[in-house]
């Protein structure tokens, strides 16, 4: 198996867990916050989204779905339209709020195929590009990549606790 392929094989597995937390939950559920002020699935989902958008497209050199697509002006969120959600405060969670899993689904599946679509093109060699350099030492495509993919999972796991929790 190549890199490539595992790669392609991992941020599949994010899009498997993203719908199975997201799929049949009402508003309330998706915005409930446990013991009032957690946070709540579709904060987790949409900035694990956000997250992967914003590294991703920077990485590749590409505009990020959020903006360039219309999804910000489609949450209508009382944040920032480049805010990834990175330090929110409890009052900042908040606001990150949906009628319905379609539009954090529909999101979340944009920024899954632009992820797809860039890693189709990806070698060995290109996972030793350097892709930030403010960090010591800089942050190659590889570790990128795989950090996304490590805080993804990690949000979209913490998404399925708290659907646990609302549901019963």
């Amino acid at each position: 198996m190549r890199s490539q392929d595992v790669l392609v094989e991992a941020y599949g597995r994010i899009k498997e867990e993203v719908h199975a937390v997201v799929d049949g939950l009402t508003a309330d559920d998706l915005n409930a916050r446990v013991g009032g002020g957690a946070n709540s699935i579709s904060w987790l989902v949409w900035h694990l989204t956000r997250v992967q958008d914003d590294h991703v497209a920077d990485a590749f050199g590409l505009d990020q779905v959020w903006p360039a697509q219309g999804w910000a002006d489609r949450f209508k969120l009382d944040l920032p339209h480049e805010d990834t959600g990175y330090g929110h405060s409890s009052e900042q969670v908040g606001k990150v709020r949906v009628d319905s899993g379609d539009l954090l689904l529909g999101y979340y599946d944009a920024v899954h195929d632009q992820t797809l679509a860039c890693l189709h093109g990806v070698d060995d060699a290109a996972l030793d590009r350097v892709v930030d350099e403010n960090w010591d030492p800089p942050v190659t495509l590889g570790v990128r990549l795989a950090s996304v993919l490590s805080d993804d999972l990690q949000h979209v796991g913490q998404a399925a606790f708290v659907r646990g929790l609302v549901t019963g």
